[in-house]
């Protein structure tokens, strides 16, 4: 059985009209003694319950909203939006020089958490004009606290539950998209592992549509020493047990790039490319690296646009 993280069974939700379903205690801690995951399971233990010994959804929410705080210090150490930012901004170069370019290009970050990606790219201003930005998460907590935060930094972006194997709707959310050509580009950040078996080729085939230009999802990668990297670096920076437990568990779930390259053609006629591929580069200085999608047209403005970083590139364009 695969590692679990705790994070990942203490919520769910419906997945049609993305309302919150209770969670038993009793049946999380089950699931982590079943996979052997004992710590995880005392630490689910010792959650707070309402009658019947359903999860108290309140504390679930302020918890999982503190780890991600934490998670959000992490991703600045490891600088996490400038590293996307650097491919983000090739990417759309080459989508602004097709024959067709858009209007607009809506840059939605999947499982955002706290936004904080796409708020650091909204105070930054990197990707040039044109550009909306969108968070998107399927917890309440985790999209009001986002908007919170965004909303206290007067930045230019917004934030909303949905799907991530439902995408569409999110995608057609925004008032100015009727009025001009939008283009999307969909991102993450750690998330990919947390999907595993069908779900994986479900989320990239949920960006197969029509208005998908590319797509640019970062994931640890599997690098010999990611596992105890990740152990080392979540015990000495994370405070919450929840965070220290999943933070370590999730460098053992992270998918290899022949995985992920393998999911992503579900998203034809996107092309999918590893850059930074593990095989090829240094395990000491990779930490996390993207498996990208673009539109066969794009492949080659992306290539010029990328420069000598091009040779970094791998997949089934070679």
């Amino acid at each position: 059985m695969s590692r679990l993280e705790v994070s990942d069974l203490i919520v769910d939700h419906c997945p049609d009209s993305l309302e919150r379903v209770p969670v038993a205690r009793a049946d999380v801690v089950a699931t982590l003694r079943a996979a052997r995951q004992f710590q995880g399971a005392r630490i689910a233990a010792r959650l707070p319950v309402l009658d019947g010994g359903v999860l108290d959804p309140a504390y679930v929410d302020r918890r999982l909203v503190a780890v991600h705080t934490e998670l959000q210090r992490l991703s600045e150490e490891l600088r996490i939006p400038e590293r996307l930012a650097h491919l983000l901004r090739p990417l759309l170069a080459a989508v602004r020089s097709t024959r067709d370019a858009p209007d607009r290009i809506r840059v939605v970050d999947i499982g955002c958490g706290l936004g904080h990606v796409v708020r650091w790219l909204a105070a930054h201003d990197v990707l040039g004009p044109g550009v909306e930005l969108v968070g998107a998460d399927l917890h309440a907590a985790l999209v009001a606290e986002a908007t919170r935060l965004a909303d206290d930094e007067g930045l230019p972006c917004r934030f909303v539950r949905a799907n991530a194997f439902r995408l569409d709707t999110t995608a057609t959310t925004a008032p100015e998209a009727a009025a001009a050509r939008t283009a999307t580009v969909y991102i993450s950040t750690g998330l990919l592992h947390h999907l595993r078996g069908p779900d994986l080729h479900a989320f990239f085939a949920a960006q197969a549509s029509p208005g998908t230009v590319a797509f640019c999802h970062y994931d640890i990668a599997t690098t010999r020493i990611a596992p105890f990297g990740a152990w080392l670096f979540h015990h000495a920076r994370m405070r919450d047990p929840l965070g220290r437990h999943d933070g370590a568990a999730s460098a053992r779930r992270a998918h290899d790039d022949t995985t992920l390259l393998h999911a992503a053609h579900a998203a034809h006629p996107l092309v999918p490319l590893i850059h930074e591929p593990t095989g090829a580069s240094n395990p000491l200085c990779t930490t996390l690296r993207p498996v990208l999608g673009v539109r066969p047209d794009i492949l080659a403005p992306l290539r010029a646009a990328l420069g000598k970083d091009a040779r970094r590139l791998r997949g089934a364009a070679g």
